[in-house]
């Protein structure tokens, strides 16, 4: 039976896949004709792969026919297990970029790689590259190695920290394309989410002020919680609480013209602490206050 190959240096790294170490904190590797003999593996820094070759192509990491199908990348945060599939952990052909967190320490990169979410969306959620993508990640893991090359002194550690902060900028910006090539996708999935939120607040969960986390949403929607939360974003443009909150006012606003329901009743079903909260919230974005709506529509 196979085993998790747990790599937790960059040097193990390039020692299991047959390479020179140019850096102990970084490395690019060329994955042609290399293959690990485990069911998967789990690396202990940051790793991006740049696959451009896969057995089943066409599935190649969630790719569908709406995606590009020149390259993939996948980002892998510390700890992150990957295989490709059952019979190969790692791409026929392609990339790796491996680097440990130590090399960004006092760098600008270190304050804010966690603003990069893709290094938590599962390996479905890869990210698809056109030619011309490719050709722009390709020239930035070029300057890497260019540098690599280079005798280490004090300037090292910044110049490929900047290197690789451009690389990622270019990734945050092609998974906003991809946002766009997969806009009725998105439509769908937000249809979903839309039925999805109307369940939970018929449910009656609502009544032990329970909402709705985006780790549950996620899960039913079959989606990584980062990659949930950053496609509801780009698409509404609200965070998961400010997307509910228009969706509870909506209810709010129905069950108010039922003349039956007070501002407390409404209050208390739909999860709002307390009457006065609720009515402070329906005021700041409907304009008018509970009681006068109900006025107004009765």
């Amino acid at each position: 039976m196979k085993e998790i190959l747990n790599i937790k240096s960059v040097c193990e790294c390039n020692r299991k896949l047959g390479c020179k170490t140019l850096h102990p904190m970084i490395s690019i590797i060329n994955l042609e004709h290399r293959d690990l003999k485990h069911e998967a593996v789990a690396f202990g820094f940051y790793t991006i792969l740049l696959i451009e070759e896969c057995k089943n192509n066409c599935c190649c990491c969630g790719r569908k026919y709406y995606d590009f199908s020149d390259a993939t990348m996948v980002f892998l945060k510390p700890g992150d297990n990957f295989s490709m599939s059952e019979e190969k952990v790692l791409p026929e052909k392609g990339w790796l970029l491996a680097f440990h967190p130590t090399l960004l320490y006092q760098t600008q990169l270190k304050s804010h790689i966690e603003d990069y979410t893709f290094f938590s969306y599962s390996k479905e959620e890869a990210l698809h590259l056109s030619a011309r993508e490719t050709a722009t990640v390709m020239c930035c893991l070029n300057n890497i190695e260019g540098e690599l090359h280079h005798s280490i002194d004090k300037h090292t550690a910044t110049i490929l920290s900047r290197h690789i902060e451009l690389l990622l900028d270019y990734c945050t910006r092609f998974y906003e394309r991809q946002f766009i090539t997969q806009e009725n996708i998105n439509k769908i999935i937000l249809e979903k989410l839309a039925g999805l939120i109307d369940e939970y607040m018929d449910s009656g969960m609502l009544c032990n002020s329970i909402l709705p986390t985006s780790e549950y949403c996620a899960t039913k929607l079959g989606l990584s919680e980062s990659y949930f939360n950053d496609l509801l974003k780009f698409e509404t443009g609200k965070n998961l609480y400010e997307y509910f909150e228009c969706k509870r006012l909506q209810v709010a606003r129905k069950m108010l013209d039922n003349p039956m329901n007070t501002p407390a009743t409404v209050a208390r079903r739909l999860g709002y602490s307390n009457v006065q909260y609720f009515s402070l919230i329906f005021k700041k974005i409907i304009g008018v206050s509970p009681n006068e709506y109900r006025l107004l529509n009765n």
